[in-house]
């Protein structure tokens, strides 16, 4: 999976419209100029040489350097995927707070006003486009309201505690700077909010539909007829019964939550490995590009295996 990814991304970008010698030194570029770079950055050579080449440094682990600021694409996917996982983490939170609680009042109570209301969530949730509930919630609670900075990682002039996890919270912490830890936070609320918010509806319908299958099923039925307690029925046989589906609907969703939220990075101007995929494209930088696909085709492949093997060790019914 990881090669397949891996060479479409490489064909995909030579075949696409723009020169990364034109975005490096402009249309108005003399010919000897573009020639010289070009072949500095070895763009000259035929393409299956160069798409040897790019296989040979990947199995070496070896992802190349920017085309633009000639820095090795580790450190500048280092810089900005600590962000986005910080990011993701907290927007997960609340995600499965907020959905999964929402799933839950509506399986409890069927065919209720809050089942009604929570199925409406769902759907609304799912779908808003998320650059305009992003800069909706932006207007509202940065601009009308002041409560919250409206965009960015820390306030302007304050600059980065000296890099230790990468995650700005934890480095404040460990560099004791109170003051670092509660500005990152609030920078942190409103943009894990908004992608939170918008997943939850994802999680909520998952866990409804999940739990209101399971509630059909016959063993139900069986332990209803035997006269044991609703409550220990749904909390001892009911709910356990829906966590393979929701564990595999989480997992993805963590993993492609790392390159996902782009839009919500590009609203937020949050630093993070979505925003430099961007404007990695934007400047036709075929090694970011290519890099950052690939970190992130990795870890969402190593969620997955690792979904795959708890749910085998959660189900004894399940061998691979």
């Amino acid at each position: 999976m990881l090669w397949i990814i891996s060479s479409l991304v490489f064909i995909l970008l030579r075949i696409a419209p723009g020169d990364p010698v034109d975005a490096i030194l402009g249309n108005r570029a003399n010919e000897f100029a573009r020639e010289s770079l070009r072949i500095k950055l070895g763009l000259d050579k035929p393409l299956i040489n160069q798409y040897l080449e790019y296989i040979n440094h990947l199995i070496h682990g070896n992802l190349g350097i920017s085309l633009n600021t000639q820095e090795p694409v580790q450190v500048i996917i280092s810089k900005a995927l600590p962000a986005s996982i910080e990011l993701a983490i907290f927007a997960i939170l609340i995600a499965s707070f907020v959905g999964y609680l929402i799933g839950f009042l509506g399986a409890v109570k069927p065919e209720s006003r809050i089942d009604f209301l929570g199925r409406i969530f769902g759907i609304g949730t799912y779908a808003l486009p998320p650059f305009w509930a992003a800069m909706l919630i932006q207007i509202i609670f940065a601009v009308s309201l002041g409560w919250l900075p409206i965009g960015g990682r820390l306030p302007p002039g304050m600059s980065l505690p000296p890099s230790v996890t990468g995650f700005l919270l934890v480095d404040s912490i460990l560099n004791k700077n109170i003051e670092m830890f509660f500005s990152s936070f609030e920078h942190l609320i409103l943009p894990s909010f908004t992608l939170g918010l918008l997943l939850s509806g994802i999680f909520s319908r998952s866990l409804r539909l999940n739990l209101e299958e399971i509630l059909k099923k016959d063993y139900i039925e069986a332990a209803k007829s035997r006269g044991i307690n609703e409550s220990r029925i749904f909390f001892k046989h009911a709910l356990p019964n829906t966590l393979l589906p929701i564990l595999t609907i989480t997992g993805l969703t963590i993993s492609s939550l790392i390159g996902g939220a782009l839009l919500i990075e590009i609203t937020f101007s949050w630093p993070g490995i979505a925003l430099g995929l961007q404007e990695a494209i934007s400047q036709r930088d075929y090694p970011v590009v290519q890099g950052i696909v690939v970190i992130i085709s990795s870890i969402v492949v190593m969620i997955s295996i690792g979904i795959d093997i708890a749910i085998a060790y959660i189900d004894p019914r399940i061998s691979y």
